[in-house]
């Protein structure tokens, strides 16, 4: 067991849990994403609150078993408990999460998930990899359903666009 003081052992809580890489991207942690919303103390046990990106996810258990494991290694008492409201929307991606999308070779989200756009008409996505906004829509679905498969006109390069939500 960890024996911190409480806002210590908090602390290494959340940075435990925040640490655990999303398994469908990789490149981005759980915290990146905005997925993991909180982690709090009942007594001796953490509990990591986590927000799916849509409530079909198939990711979404495994994220659960990879943050529980991630604290049982750490030496905590540990669950995950599922949070649905407020929805999770790709406006809770962080700056850096956004980044190392970017980097990794998927275009983030383009527009907020209130705008219009984010359900309707086109966005213009600019390519991760030469940054050319004069790309197209190859597929609505990617290598995964929260992405899209786009192509750059300028660089010829295929890539996922992480679909606004």
């Amino acid at each position: 067991m960890v024996s911190l003081a409480t806002n210590d052992r908090a602390a290494l809580a959340w940075e435990v849990a925040a640490s655990v890489p999303d398994p469908e991207v990789p490149c981005v942690t759980v915290a990146d994403l905005g997925i993991l919303r909180d982690v709090r103390f009942e007594g001796d046990v953490a509990v990591a609150r986590v927000t799916p990106t849509y409530s079909g996810c198939p990711a979404t258990l495994a994220i659960e078993l990879a943050i529980e494991t991630a604290l049982l290694e750490a030496g905590f008492q540990a669950r995950t408990e599922r949070v649905f409201s407020p929805a999770w929307t790709t406006d809770w991606i962080t700056e850096e999460g956004r980044e190392k999308l970017r980097a990794y070779g998927i275009a983030p989200p383009v527009s907020g998930s209130n705008s219009i756009r984010a359900l309707f008409g086109e966005t213009v996505v600019a390519c991760p990899k030469c940054g050319s906004d004069d790309t197209e829509k190859l597929s609505e679905f990617g290598s995964t359903a929260c992405k899209a498969q786009y192509r750059c006109i300028a660089c010829r390069e295929p890539f996922d666009y992480f679909k606004c939500i």
